[in-house]
């Protein structure tokens, strides 16, 4: 297939050298360095183009949460704008993430009109701080009524902003959060960013009580892994499912299948290493981390993963690599595919959060170093994250639920619908000797001896690492591996750093009232082991004895997104999210019923998109088949043979097409009945209960007619086809 020609960052062999001084040009490798974060408006631009006083009221601003008095205001959106023209920038843009699990953006030009009828480029403090998008047009859950149009974007001044080149078009990018008028949050970043501002408040009081005064702030740690898939695009486009819902509601499974997982960790395809080469390349432009990229488990699956940082950037850079990605693989001829599970029977995609604490000091607080028995500081924030996620694992649940995260847990490297944490026999077997008050007796770890003599002994780590665990203790950070590719990391990001500050809050609490807070911290620690080693479990996670054993233990098992979201009416969880000054009763209901109608949308999308591929696509081909079959057979027969195989599979593909066509009018019927319903939770949960069987229903017959009807006349590309790139 013809494809665009891309621009990277290799240097042609004509430019080798530069004429005249004998020199090699720069390699590659050697222009990243120059390449990363070109295109970001970093702290050392800020020192080198802000008046020292005026950067220093920025730095405070971004890092102690100080105001940005309007001339300082008016001083640094000058700055910007001159760097961002200078990139070729002729717009700006509040960027913000409203609702929908997408970002948004608003453009205007820096042009303004001059008396003299000519224009010049400015941009003040005020646009820099504050945009005005409509905001009636985004989801709210009921937080403003649908004739109150304004909204307000604000400048997160502690995200970095950016220039984003979109073909010929470069505009300079603001990250903001977003609210109504009456200054209701109404996205996903301002609970962020309240959750991290949580973190902190109560992570310094417990490193205070401990004797710690070096820390002035605890920051949230995130690294998101994505996951994603690449098809080639002149297949996706006869697709209309793919188009419509990015997942395949139809395709039998290929005879392969993931039989020797021959694609994980293999050699990357020279069509797939070079978009590659420029997600990286845009990527790093805008100062994303990216780091790793792979092959994964599932046929035309790979994985992207930067180094981590705080929370909040971490998240802006994952909204932008998943945009690069779609964007890129345009250029490519390929479609990116950044849904949960797009194809029944093989692996979905993950976005795993690694997620950890550190100080500005540099100090790791979920690192247990050599010897975790000892480490005082480690047992206390360690017993916090568990004590949080026993306590709110119905809410951890619930921030990564939906429909299509649904169809890809439980199976295939994707963890149960049961949240437990994995920490490791060495880590387990610390705190059930701190919890009994014995003495801890860490066996040193043997090397791993590969027997051959030219392999030196391998230092083994302390944990193995749980592909089936939900939360897994990783060495110094936790890794949640519930959330699905598609999901925006701020929505569960918010609520860890919630609950886990919710935790820290409590300790802090006792520490500070305490004579002696290290004595309390002993008694803390095996308390909280105590009451909430229920939620901890090494094992394998899919195994039947797993889910006898977790309802033993009262966990609950929140199989799909209506479970999962009807759970949060706790007047607890509430009063918790509440006092961290994070999400109140209201925005926490009107978030809970978006997940419903998000949920109900696509399960109607996806019943209209299915009855359409059946009755225009699969069943025209199916029953011209058939026809030809029956002419064959008649042949046959007039000859004055009687051919047994003919009339078997005519009889078969009639059944299927029968079924097919009664299976098409029930699902038609389940979304029209679904349309009706008012109520949000009734219309997500009739969704569950109708039009997910209904859709399960016309797959089945058309994927047996798939594997029937000749395959010069199949309509739409099969798995075998779109799983395959070579």
């Amino acid at each position: 297939m013809k494809t665009q020609r891309i621009q990277t960052i290799a240097v042609p062999a004509t430019q080798a050298h530069e004429p005249g001084n004998g020199s090699a040009a720069a390699s590659p490798a050697e222009r990243v360095p120059d390449l990363f974060a070109s295109n970001v408006f970093t702290i050392e631009r800020m020192r080198q183009r802000l008046p020292r006083g005026v950067f220093e009221a920025l730095i405070g601003a971004m890092r102690r949460g100080m105001p940005l008095a309007a001339p300082v205001a008016d001083v640094v959106a000058n700055a910007m704008k001159d760097w961002a023209i200078e990139k070729g920038a002729t717009h700006y843009c509040h960027w913000f993430q409203p609702m929908t699990g997408l970002t948004a953006e608003k453009h205007d030009s820096f042009i303004s009109p001059t008396p003299e009828g000519d224009v010049r480029m400015e941009f003040s403090g005020k646009a820099l701080v504050r945009g005005e998008p409509d905001a009636s047009s985004f989801p709210s859950g009921g937080l403003r009524e649908g004739f109150e149009a304004r909204g307000y974007t604000v400048w997160d001044c502690t995200s970095p902003v950016f220039v984003k080149e979109d073909g010929s078009h470069r505009t300079l990018f603001i990250p903001s959060a977003f609210c109504s008028y009456t200054g209701k949050a109404l996205d996903n970043k301002t609970p962020l960013l309240r959750s991290i501002e949580a973190i902190d408040r109560h992570a310094l009081r417990v490193l205070r009580a401990l004797g710690d005064d070096r820390a002035n702030r605890v920051i949230s740690m995130l690294g998101v892994e994505q996951e994603y898939f690449l098809v080639d695009a002149e297949l996706a486009d006869k697709r209309l499912d793919l188009a419509m819902t990015g997942r395949t509601l139809f395709g039998a499974n290929t005879p392969k299948g993931m039989a020797m997982s021959v694609h994980y960790f293999g050699s990357i395809h020279e069509r797939i290493a070079s978009f590659m080469n420029e997600v990286n390349t845009e990527l790093w432009t805008l100062g994303v981390l990216a780091k790793t990229q792979h092959n994964e488990i599932s046929p035309c699956q790979f994985e992207i993963a930067p180094v981590y940082g705080p929370a909040n950037v971490a998240t802006d850079h994952n909204h932008l690599t998943m945009e690069a990605l779609q964007k890129i693989a345009e250029r490519h001829g390929l479609t990116c595919l950044i849904h949960d599970k797009p194809f029944a029977g093989f692996g979905g995609s993950g976005k795993h959060h690694n997620w950890s604490l550190m100080t500005d000091m540099g100090d790791n607080l979920l690192d247990p170093g050599h010897t975790p028995h000892e480490n005082e500081l480690f047992l206390v924030f360690l017993c916090a994250v568990i004590q949080a996620v026993d306590k709110y694992a119905h809410l951890l649940r619930a921030s990564v639920a939906s429909a299509g995260n649904d169809h890809r847990l439980g199976a295939m490297e994707a963890p149960p619908a049961i949240i437990s944490i994995f920490l490791g026999d060495q880590l387990w077997n610390v705190l059930e000797c701190l919890e009994a008050d014995t003495e801890v007796r860490p066996g040193a770890l043997e090397p791993i001896r590969l027997g051959v003599s030219t392999l030196p002994p391998l230092p083994k780590d302390a944990t193995d690492r749980n592909r089936t665990s939900p939360f897994a203790f990783t060495g110094d950070r936790f890794e949640f591996r519930t959330p699905g590719s598609a999901l925006s990391p701020a929505k569960c990001v918010f609520v860890l750093n919630t609950i886990v500050a919710d935790a820290l809050a409590g300790i802090a609490d006792e520490l500070e009232a305490a004579d002696d807070a290290n004595e309390a911290a002993q008694g803390i620690v095996r308390r909280l082991i105590h009451d909430h080693k229920r939620v901890i479990f090494n094992g394998d996670n899919y195994t039947p004895q797993w889910l006898a054993e977790a309802e033993k233990r009262g966990l609950a098992n929140l199989r799909d997104t209506v479970d999962a979201d009807g759970a949060l009416g706790s007047g607890a969880v509430v009063a918790r999210l509440e006092r961290q000054r994070v999400v109140g009763r209201g925005p926490l209901g009107a978030r809970v019923e978006i997940n419903f109608q998000l949920y109900a949308q696509s399960m109607q999308i996806e019943g209209r998109c299915a009855a359409t591929m059946a009755r225009r696509q699969i069943l025209p081909r199916a029953m011209t088949y058939a026809g030809q079959l029956a002419e064959a057979a008649s042949r046959i027969q007039q000859a004055g043979a009687i051919c047994e195989a003919h009339c078997s599979a005519l009889s078969e593909i009639c059944g299927h097409i029968d079924r097919l066509r009664e299976a098409v009018e029930r699902l038609e019927r389940a979304v029209a009945d679904n349309e009706k319903i008012e109520d949000a939770a009734q219309r997500a949960r009739a969704a569950r209960d109708t039009i997910l069987p209904a859709l399960q229903e016309v797959r089945e017959p058309a994927d047996s007619l798939e594997g029937i009807v000749d395959a010069d006349l199949w309509p739409i590309p099969t798995y075998d086809r779109l799983l395959s790139l070579a």
